[in-house]
C-alpha cells in the first residue's frame, strides 16, 4: 500500500526555519519525483518545489527560490524540504506527492500548476504557520 506521510510542520515566526520531511512507503523512489505542494487558507494549492529520486535534479517556484532546499535519502525512503527565512505567506497547508519523475522538471511547474494532476499518491498534509 502506497503511503505518504509528512512531518515537521509548525508555528514559526517570521524569519524563522522548519524541516519537512515526507516519508514514503508501499514503493522506492527509485524512478519517482516527489513534489512538495502547499494550500494556504481560501486559496488554491501550489506547487513549491520537486526533486528526482534517480539524480537529485530539483526545481523551486520562484516564491521559495533562495530560502527553500529540497532533498531526498533514497536509502531511507524519505524527502525532506528545508524551509529557511520564512515568511508569513509561507503559511499553509504543506503536501508532499509523488508521481512519475518526468512531471518534476522546470518548464512544467514555473508557468502553472497543473503539474499537480500527474502526481498521484499524496499526503495528508502537514501544516505551517509563520506568524508574529
Amino acid at each position: 500500500q502506497v503511503q505518504l506521510v509528512e512531518s515537521g510542520g509548525g508555528l514559526v515566526q517570521p524569519g524563522g526555519s522548519l524541516r519537512l520531511a515526507c516519508a514514503v512507503s508501499g514503493f522506492t523512489l527509485d524512478n519517482y519525483a516527489i513534489g512538495w505542494y502547499r494550500q494556504a487558507p481560501g486559496k488554491e494549492r501550489e506547487g513549491v518545489s520537486c526533486i528526482r529520486a534517480s539524480d537529485g535534479r530539483s526545481v523551486y517556484v520562484d516564491s521559495v527560490k533562495g530560502r527553500f532546499t529540497i532533498s531526498r535519502d533514497n536509502a531511507h525512503n524519505a524527502v525532506y524540504l528545508q524551509m529557511d527565512s520564512l515568511k508569513t505567506e509561507d503559511t499553509g497547508l504543506y503536501y508532499c506527492a509523488a508521481a512519475d519523475e518526468f512531471y518534476c522538471q522546470d518548464y512544467l511547474w514555473r508557468h502553472s500548476n497543473n503539474h499537480q494532476y500527474d502526481f498521484n499518491h499524496w499526503g495528508q498534509g502537514t501544516r505551517v504557520t509563520v506568524s508574529s
